[in-house]
């Protein structure tokens, strides 16, 4: 055995190794990563929301922090398998599959994390109640809050903190006690600089009144000033976990560099259940089986070890999906499907070649070193231009908002580059490994028999 073959037979074993760890890993875990399979809004259902900004001439870097944002707020309430991308020039598309809570999530993304402290002038402020300040004098509002004239939401209130001095590290969920054994849910915060001192300076001069705490415009509480904050710190207390959830989420994952209103909110269902995603894995296999038997019918031994290939080739696949992780769609399905057929492709001109050199005297491991050389370019060169097609598509996707096309197309981008290494390292080097233990008389087993080949007949001579 040549170091050539040694080499490759550890890269295999090497990579069958990772795959079946990260399929088969039972803390769904692997290097820190949450590997597990994540199925799209159509196999599993969830909400989709459109954000749409209320700024004009919004830049797309702008758009692109704001998306951000948002990805880091869903997924700090658990929703891992998110889908957040732009849309157009004012527009970010949320897809949530499989949320437990979709109130909850709608509101996290509703407002722009804008915490502020505000002098009320002596007033208590009822909550939820929209109101300007001297930070932000126009709120964006949605269809339901719009008024005629914005001066009906009375004066403009003195901001004490500025939003941007936040510390979003030291946003932390908590309880405030109430009473002897009582408490309430509450979020830690912490400003700096001018904001801390500003802060410190009213709360000295005003302990026993009350000071608004306000969240993108509008009021979260109104309590009142038992003693100052010297070092920008307090708590926030809400009425419930829920509320809790939502304002530490806003906060502790950073503002949005615009505003944003939900244009569409709409609850999608599965358009396979889950009898059907199991019909469909059922299909799958029966598909994939009746290939093996083609391929170990037609080309025999050679088909046998394509058959091993493909499935190392299945199982690589999807340990990528769980790793990166993607997002299993219906066209993404169709593209991992539409790989596989690719991946057998590439077998099929190998083992055609291989018959054609050894019908022309070749011996058997001859032929299978030219049976690669020839058909090489062939699935070379097909498999670059479906790549350049997955890309192509990919970026279609991205740029539009379109991520039907962008799940068919990174599959099928990902099952190209598999069925090249399967195809091109794992079933040469298995059938590199077992030509020298065939001889002549068992060439049947590669589905090939020895024929003379003709030799061209010469033109008569001219008389």
């Amino acid at each position: 055995m040549r170091s050539r073959e040694i080499t490759s037979i550890i890269l295999i074993a090497v990579v069958l190794g990772l795959a079946l760890w990260v399929n088969l890993a039972p803390s769904q875990n692997f290097l820190g990563r949450d590997v597990r399979f994540r199925l799209g809004l159509d196999l599993q259902g969830g909400i989709q929301v459109l954000l749409r900004t209320t700024q004009p001439n919004v830049t797309r870097d702008q758009l692109e922090t704001a998306r951000g944002v948002i990805k880091r707020r869903v997924d700090g309430l658990g929703a891992g398998e998110t889908l957040v991308q732009v849309a157009g020039n004012d527009r970010i598309i949320v897809e949530l599959p499989g949320i437990d809570n979709p109130e909850q999530a709608v509101e996290s993304l509703r407002g722009t994390g804008r915490l502020e402290f505000i002098d009320s002038q002596g007033q208590y402020i009822p909550d939820k109640t929209i109101v300007r300040t001297s930070s932000s004098p126009t709120p964006a509002l949605s269809a339901t809050e719009a008024v005629t004239d914005i001066n009906q939401l009375g004066p403009i209130f003195q901001s004490i903190t500025d939003g941007a001095d936040l510390d979003t590290s030291k946003v932390q969920p908590s309880f405030s006690r109430t009473g002897v054994t009582g408490s309430k849910p509450s979020v830690s915060f912490t400003f700096n600089g001018g904001s801390a001192q500003r802060l410190a300076s009213f709360t000295a001069a005003n302990v026993g009144k009350p000071m608004c705490i306000v969240l993108d415009n509008r009021v979260v509480s109104c309590p009142t000033i038992n003693s100052a904050l010297t070092d920008g710190s307090g708590v926030i207390e809400v009425s419930s976990a829920t509320d809790r959830d939502n304002l530490l989420t806003q906060l502790k994952y950073g503002a949005l560099p615009v505003p944003l209103v939900i244009e569409t909110s709409r609850s999608v269902t599965a358009t396979l259940g889950k009898e059907s995603v199991q019909a469909s894995v059922v299909a799958g296999i029966v598909g994939l089986s009746v290939v093996a038997l083609f391929m170990i019918l037609f080309y025999r031994f050679p088909g046998f070890l394509a058959t091993l290939a493909l499935a190392l080739y299945t199982l690589v696949s999807f340990a990528i999906y769980r790793f990166i992780p993607i997002t299993m769609t219906l066209p993404g399905i169709a593209g991992f499907i539409l790989s596989i057929g690719l991946a057998v492709d590439a077998n099929v001109l190998i083992f055609a070649r291989l018959r054609e050199e050894y019908r022309k005297g070749r011996d058997i491991r001859t032929a299978l070193e030219l049976g690669f050389e020839e058909s090489w370019p062939a699935i070379r060169d097909s498999s670059i231009s479906t790549i350049i097609t997955s890309l192509v598509l990919y970026f279609f996707g991205n740029s539009f908002g379109v991520s039907i096309i962008q799940g068919f197309a990174l599959t099928l981008f990902l099952g190209i580059v598999v069925s090249l290494f399967t195809a091109v390292v794992v079933t040469r080097t298995f059938l590199r490994l077992a030509a020298p233990l065939f001889s002549e008389q068992q060439a049947w087993l590669f589905g090939i028999d020895r024929r003379t080949p003709r030799v061209a007949e010469s033109a008569p001579e001219a008389a």
